[in-house]
């Protein structure tokens, strides 16, 4: 079992980390809050889940070891695989969705894409109580905004390729990554992608 991997931050994306330790290059799903947190930096430690299936191996990685408990936990609930845990925690950060949960929140939960009531139900009832073991500091979900003027290209080409490989459509992503450029010029690429994911 893989517990951390420590190496080389050779390439990133909003949605994958190339790690290499030794010469070997490790490609790793991350979330936004983790890609936020490596962003520009040379060496890496990511604390990693792995997920093994018969058609696949997949290597989760978190800049946080409290962030990859949470994914742990949202994965053992059922019907929330992988890849909606990670648009959960891209949606919000650590902290703000142990504050959703522990308030038994399931509006915030709802905003999320892939998750309805009953799932939003099921995540509030079987993590509530465990939510506490992890000493996660909970906090209410944050909005801010700013004001308009000219767009930037290169944010805009990497949310609207984030959000497509998060599996939604090119043209509404297109239609929503636009409209928060407008209201927030100077949003970085993360903050785009959050917006975009509650949007959708």
């Amino acid at each position: 079992m893989i517990e951390y991997l420590k190496g080389t931050l050779a390439d990133l994306t909003p949605t994958l980390a190339v790690v290499e330790c030794h010469g070997v290059g490790y490609g790793v799903n991350i979330s936004l809050n983790t890609f936020s947190a490596i962003q520009g930096k040379q060496e890496v430690k990511l604390w990693i889940s792995e997920s093994i299936r018969e058609d696949a191996y997949q290597l989760w990685g978190f800049s946080t070891r409290a962030e990859r408990e949470l994914f742990v936990l949202l994965t053992s609930v059922s019907g929330i695989g992988a890849s909606t845990s990670r648009v959960i925690l891209s949606s919000m950060t650590v902290s703000e969705l142990a504050g959703v949960i522990s308030e038994g929140n399931d509006k915030m939960l709802k905003s999320v894409k892939g998750i309805g009531p009953k799932a939003a139900q099921r995540i509030i009832v079987d993590l509530r109580d465990k939510i506490g073991s992890l000493g996660i500091q909970a906090a209410s979900p944050s909005m801010v905004n700013g004001q308009c003027s000219m767009i930037n290209k290169e944010v805009m080409d990497e949310a609207v390729a984030a959000l497509t490989m998060l599996g939604f459509s090119p043209a509404p992503v297109h239609k929503a990554v636009q409209h928060i450029l407008t209201e927030e010029p100077d949003a970085p690429v993360e903050r785009v992608i959050k917006l975009g994911l509650k949007m959708l």
